[in-house]
């Protein structure tokens, strides 16, 4: 039976995206947070096994750019929101990785994102702030759907990758960590999958 630690030399890739109040990770809120652990079937594709999402709680003395606010969408006074602090959201991320890295001999999660340094970088400064001991991600290496959707398909703007790839897009659902990142794990799923069948890998 194909084996996911084997494909990627023993790292499970995780596809992770965030939405933020800014650029900098170290002065800037994290707002959302969302992860897809991947599997793999049978025949040795790729696909979403686990989807994880929290909306979070601004870390004290943050700060949220109004333009980053207007990007997204997010209402931070929305009622349904219901944040959870910055510790909550990275261990409800982190802990079914952890899970998951163990149920398949992987030693590291290795991140999948688009233009993923942006994502890598607030999540560590997440860990590091929240002083998370168990991090299961790989420090600095990733997996970027960008430059694969350029190779693939010649776009590397995420909708337009997605769409090339004859995946489905809502305009009006997009920028939300969830959505971006379930779209992100099926255009990478789809990347990979197409390359087995090409060379068997």
């Amino acid at each position: 039976m194909p084996r996911i630690s084997d494909r990627f030399r023993g790292f499970l890739p995780v596809v992770v995206d965030l939405e933020t109040g800014g650029f900098n990770a170290k002065t800037d809120a994290i707002l959302e947070i969302a992860a897809c652990i991947l599997c793999m079937d049978d025949f040795g594709r790729l696909k979403i096994a686990e989807t994880i999402a929290a909306h979070v709680e601004p870390f004290q003395g943050s700060r949220i750019e109004p333009a980053s606010l207007e990007f997204t969408g997010i209402d931070l006074d929305d009622p349904q929101r219901n944040p959870v602090s910055e510790r909550e959201a990275v261990q409800k991320v982190c802990q079914p990785v952890r899970v998951e890295l163990r149920a398949t001999d992987c030693q590291r999660a290795v991140l999948v994102g688009h233009n993923p340094a942006f994502d890598l970088g607030f999540l560590n400064a997440a860990i590091d702030r929240t002083n998370y001991k168990r991090n299961p991600f790989h420090p600095f290496s990733s997996f970027d759907t960008a430059t694969l959707g350029g190779l693939a398909f010649g776009q590397t703007v995420l909708a337009r990758a997605v769409q090339a790839a004859g995946i489905d897009w809502d305009e009006s659902a997009a920028h939300s960590a969830e959505y971006d990142t379930i779209k992100t794990a099926e255009l990478f799923c789809t990347i990979v999958n197409r390359w087995k069948i090409l060379t068997g890998l």
